[in-house]
């Protein structure tokens, strides 16, 4: 089969923009390979720092340069429930790069917050810098130089992201992500969903809120619901970057510590030789495009829209909204997982999981096949399932249909015809919607706007009952530069609430909402932002809005000159106010953090455009 020709013609597009940076990052790479391990040129005593806390016959060969030292970077937590089994990973590693011929070293831990944790709290604002932080001590722990290979052991929301960051400034290593697995299933979605509904009209108390999610988040392994972690692990195994059939095995499993020991075999065969596979090969155009076209046909996190244009640019390779857009016009939905459906992730990998997804992908041409991975060439191999023979992991064919059409469908017999993400412009500026979740009559809505600067001030007009009406939430001031871009789920069972009485409502927001926006039409992480002067900081209460995902329009319905004319009415908060949970020691990211199309990142070139209104602002205020 050969690939579709607008997949072919987006990733020519990339690969033609992307020309000079690609070429000086894999210039780059070049220069720091070497025949043999870098190491080997350290001062005496730099090196002998490098082995001095290593005993035995690890230390012996490591000194002798005899074999390939493994790096291990961990995000590793006993708070979260999903990074809390990684506690033994490391002396499993150990000991199966030693068996394979290797030998490991713990580089270095990298932070991991909780979104989940940390949702409407003041902790939410350092969330989005969290991944640059990670992406730089990662850095740190690969800057020693004593290392041929890396497995990067993280999950949920900004850690995959900015490990990849990271590992991608050492793109002549060869890495391997290494997954935990979800959770058991436990209390559905759909009833937590309702519960926390219930909760915001006053209909169910604290207790029975907080005995409904201790219900669905209620064991080591990540959440079970199609958000930003899940979506994380999806992806980057359709972008090679797994170990096939790693991404959804239970954590305390036989086959998931299986699967963690051969990850630290393959880093070891991967380092040198005929099979040296360094992860700046590994993410190229037509791995990212995969890792696109994987999003799309999952309805996946609408984080990713900036996280794997971030993870690109580390590469070399700039991609685009206009990218997703494109693509998204001709990659199915084929999947329905919650909030998209009432099925968990478990139930998505029971009914064929990425296998069945990746082999229904390439039979319709919609994914590149040509492609370098950590388990060797070609995606093919990943339509094969691991299963344990006699203890030791052997790969198989995957399902050649899907055991569950209700949650997982063939590509010529999608949900949609259409990916689950799509992208808005016009005169309020450009941003992303999620409508994979969101039924057809609530797609276009255009009503009087209501403007509020938070999700505390969004809350009490609606417990004052003040938005009982048709209406489009504007909660503004919370892109990168404002505070950070928080995640504003607290605004969605109330939004909720008004819709299910009968009104036509949608948000337009500048902050971010993730893979959990549900059934609300969301158009999100509006750039340019209210705190660099963006069109979204005129917006007035009662403007007239119109949020249209069918075509792809967010638009003002004032007259433009009086719009650009309009005086600027509140502000991001400042230096002083931004203080509190650690904020104030990001301040310098939050300044030099770039637009959400560009990937919200502190690295990379941001043009100066980009900071000209915020300088407007600080002279009008």
């Amino acid at each position: 089969m050969s690939v579709h020709p607008v997949v072919a013609g987006v990733t020519a597009r990339i690969a033609a923009r992307s020309a000079a940076s690609r070429s000086s990052y894999l210039q780059r790479l070049a220069d720091s390979a070497a025949e043999g391990p870098v190491r080997r040129d350290l001062a005496c005593s730099n090196f002998a720092h490098g082995f001095a806390g290593i005993t035995g016959g690890d230390k012996e060969a490591l000194r002798a340069l005899r074999r390939p030292n493994v790096a291990i970077v961990s995000a590793y937590n006993d708070m979260l429930s999903a990074h809390q089994p990684m506690d033994e990973y490391p002396a499993w590693i150990k000991d199966a790069a030693r068996a394979a011929g290797g030998v490991a070293q713990f580089a270095g831990g990298v932070p991991a917050m909780c979104d989940g944790i940390t949702q409407g709290r003041a902790g939410m604002e350092l969330s989005l810098f969290s991944r640059d932080v990670i992406a730089m001590s990662t850095a740190v722990a690969l800057s020693h130089d004593m290392f041929d290979s890396t497995l990067l052991l993280g999950v949920c929301d900004k850690i995959v992201p900015g490990l990849l960051i990271g590992a991608l400034s050492f793109g002549h290593l060869p890495a391997i992500l290494v997954p935990a697995g979800p959770m058991h299933s436990g209390l559905p979605n759909s009833e937590k969903a309702r519960v926390r509904q219930l909760f915001a009209e006053g209909k169910a108390s604290r207790e029975n809120l907080l005995e409904a999610e201790a219900a669905s988040y209620h064991s080591p392994g990540t959440c079970t619901f199609y958000g930003t972690a899940n979506s994380n692990q999806l992806v980057v195994e359709v972008m090679g970057l797994h170990l096939p059939g790693a991404s959804f095995v239970p954590p305390g499993t036989a086959l998931r510590r299986a699967l963690t020991e051969e990850a630290a075999r393959r880093a070891v065969v991967i380092s040198r030789g005929d099979e040296y596979t360094p992860i700046g090969h590994v993410v190229d155009e037509k791995s990212v495009v995969n890792g696109v076209i994987a999003l799309l046909a999952t309805g996946g996190s609408t984080n990713h829209t900036m996280h794997l244009v971030a993870i690109a640019s580390a590469a070399g390779i700039e991609l685009g909204w206009d990218d997703f857009a494109d693509l998204s016009a001709v990659v199915p939905l084929l999947t329905r997982v919650y909030p998209n459906g009432s099925a968990d992730i478990n139930h998505f990998q029971a009914a064929g999981g990425v296998q069945f997804l990746v082999g229904t992908l390439l039979d319709a041409g919609l994914l590149h096949p040509d492609v370098r991975t950590v388990a060797g060439p070609g995606l093919d191999r990943y339509r094969q399932e691991p299963v344990l023979v006699e203890g030791v992991p052997t790969w198989r064919d995957g399902p050649g249909r899907s055991l569950d059409l209700d949650v997982l469908r063939p590509a010529s017999d999608p949900f949609a015809a259409d990916g689950g993400l799509r992208m808005l412009a016009g005169n309020l500026g450009r941003a992303v919607i999620k409508v994979s979740a969101v039924k057809a009559e609530h797609r276009v809505v255009e009503a009087p706007a209501r403007v509020f600067t938070s999700q505390e001030g969004f809350s009490a007009a609606f417990r004052a009952g003040e938005l009982e009406r048709d209406v489009v939430i504007v909660v503004r001031q919370q892109g990168p530069q404002a505070n950070g871009m928080p995640e504003l789920h607290k605004l969605i069972p109330a939004l909720g609430v008004l819709m299910d009485r009968g009104f036509r409502v949608a948000l337009v927001t500048d902050g971010r909402m993730s893979g959990a926006s549900g059934k609300i039409p969301a158009a999100i992480q509006v750039t340019p932002e209210a705190a660099v002067g963006g069109p979204l900081a005129r917006v007035r209460d009662g403007d007239v809005l119109r949020v249209d995902a069918e075509t792809g329009t967010l638009e003002a319905l004032v007259d433009p000159t009086e719009l650009a004319a309009r005086d600027l009415v509140d502000f991001p908060p400042d230096a002083q106010a931004w203080t509190g949970t650690g904020r104030e020691l990001f301040g310098a990211l939050r300044r030099s953090v770039g637009p959400a199309d560009r990937g919200a990142s502190v690295f990379g070139p941001i043009a100066a455009s980009h900071f000209a209104g915020r300088a407007n602002q600080e002279v009008t205020r």
